[in-house]
């Protein structure tokens, strides 16, 4: 399994993950979110080396414009089915070429499969209608996605533990957002919220929380262009881990994240 990151960030995020192990042996990509037009998520994609109707579908973490604004289009264009809970659908349903595309509902809790891999949908604290977050499992490698969430769980730590990677929310250091004479006292009361976005802190306790033998690759997401910093966000989870700051990868919003393989140590 291999995952990389088309972009993250509040401007747009789409992750693409690859394993082996489809119908006759062929790779398969699944798509989470896309926050990106459909030029922009193609060209993208096409700099990653993958076709998008090759995606076999796209899976949707909630309703907020920065993951599901391009999502539509896409999977109209390319004819490409789009997960998603009951909740998310209610909220999405009026945009433009959503009612044209194959949707298919998923539950919190429940677990599917794509085409070999086994997708387990988790329920996470955050200001949507039903959000979920994603545990994708190749038979072989486990993949937690976990971005957008106020506060870790119990629930969360639980379902996200035996991971052999994470891409990992790192959103906001509290300081700079308390000093950010950029957003208003409301808009930082939700970021910082139990059912806005983790602080960097925040993500290193949940990493600390569900770290094991097999978690070999950490990538930081979702960093606030404005209230972050990528050496920060490095610097709680290596801490957090007994890891180096090196080890550590971001996905940028502008450039996102190269292609990270599973199955070699953190420090490869």
């Amino acid at each position: 399994m291999r995952f990389a990151s088309l972009g993250s960030g509040s401007e747009g995020n789409a992750l693409v993950v690859q394993a082996d192990g489809g119908a006759g042996g062929r790779r398969t990509s699944v798509l989470v979110d896309c926050g990106f037009g459909l030029r922009e998520a193609q060209r993208r994609l096409q700099a990653l080396d993958v076709a998008a109707d090759s995606l076999a579908g796209i899976l949707v973490t909630h309703e907020h414009g920065d993951h599901v604004g391009g999502v539509f289009r896409l999977a109209r264009t390319h004819r490409i089915p789009v997960y998603l809970t009951h909740g998310t659908w209610q909220a999405v349903a009026a945009m433009p070429g959503a009612a044209e595309c194959e949707h298919r509902f998923i539950d919190p809790g429940k677990v599917f499969e794509i085409d070999g891999i086994s997708i387990e949908p988790v329920a996470v604290p955050h200001d949507a209608r039903e959000p979920v977050q994603f545990v994708l499992d190749s038979g072989r490698s486990r993949l937690g996605v976990l971005t957008d969430l106020g506060h870790g769980t119990p629930h969360v730590v639980q379902a996200f533990s035996g991971l052999d990677a994470i891409v990992l929310e790192c959103n906001h250091d509290p300081d700079l957002l308390a000093a950010n004479p950029r957003y208003p006292p409301a808009l930082k009361r939700r970021i910082g919220g139990p059912y806005g976005h983790l602080s960097n802190a925040a993500a290193a306790e949940i990493a600390a929380a569900i770290n094991g033998t097999r978690l070999r690759r950490i990538a930081a997401a979702h960093l606030s262009t404005h209230n972050n910093r990528p050496e920060l966000a490095r610097s709680a989870l290596a801490t957090a881990l007994g890891a180096s700051p090196e080890d550590i990868r971001v996905a940028q919003q502008q450039t996102g994240l190269a292609w990270v393989e599973l199955g070699v140590s953190m420090a490869a």
